[in-house]
C-alpha cells in the first residue's frame, strides 16, 4: 500500500495568515509554485492561498495585493490528508471535495508536505487518474 507520505512533495513551506498577498506571490515565484498552506501564529493550517487566488479574489476586484493578507482569502476549513493514508483515500478526498491539492499532515496535524493530482497521476492507474481528472476539471477551481 502506497501511502500519501510516499508521494507528496515534503517540507511544504507555510505563508503566514498576517503575510500580504504580495509577499506570497513573490514566495511562490522564488519556490515555483502555484499554492501555499497558510498558517497561524499557533503554525496551524488555516487555508491554502493559490496564485489563481490572488488574482481573482484580489487584483480583479481593484483589491490591494501590498495591503491584503493571505489570512482575509483563508476559507474555512482546509481539506487535509493524513499522511499514512493509502492513496484510494486522497483521490476519494481531491474528488469530493474539487481539490488539486491536499496537505499532508501527521498525527499531531502538523503539516509534513503537499500532494498534488500531478502527484497522484504518477502513481495510480489510468482509469482512477481519468476519474480524479474528470471529477475536479467538472468543477469551479477550489485550489
Amino acid at each position: 500500500m502506497t501511502t500519501a507520505r510516499e508521494i507528496m512533495t515534503p517540507g511544504a513551506e507555510c505563508i503566514q495568515s498576517t503575510d500580504t498577498l504580495a509577499d506570497a506571490a513573490r514566495k511562490m515565484r522564488d519556490l515555483d509554485v502555484g499554492a501555499l498552506p497558510i498558517c497561524g501564529e499557533d503554525n496551524r493550517l488555516q487555508g491554502i492561498l493559490t496564485d489563481r487566488d490572488i488574482v481573482v479574489k484580489c487584483i480583479a476586484e481593484d483589491g490591494d495585493p501590498t495591503s491584503t493578507t493571505a489570512g482575509e482569502l483563508a476559507e474555512g476549513k482546509p481539506v487535509t490528508i493524513q499522511a499514512d493514508a493509502d492513496l484510494d483515500e486522497a483521490l476519494a478526498a481531491m474528488s469530493q471535495s474539487d481539490v488539486r491539492r491536499l496537505p499532508v499532515i501527521d498525527e499531531d496535524h502538523q503539516l509534513v508536505g503537499m500532494l498534488s493530482q500531478a502527484d497522484l497521476a504518477k502513481h495510480l492507474p489510468d482509469d482512477k487518474v481519468g476519474m480524479l481528472v474528470g471529477n475536479i476539471s467538472s468543477a469551479p477551481p477550489n485550489n
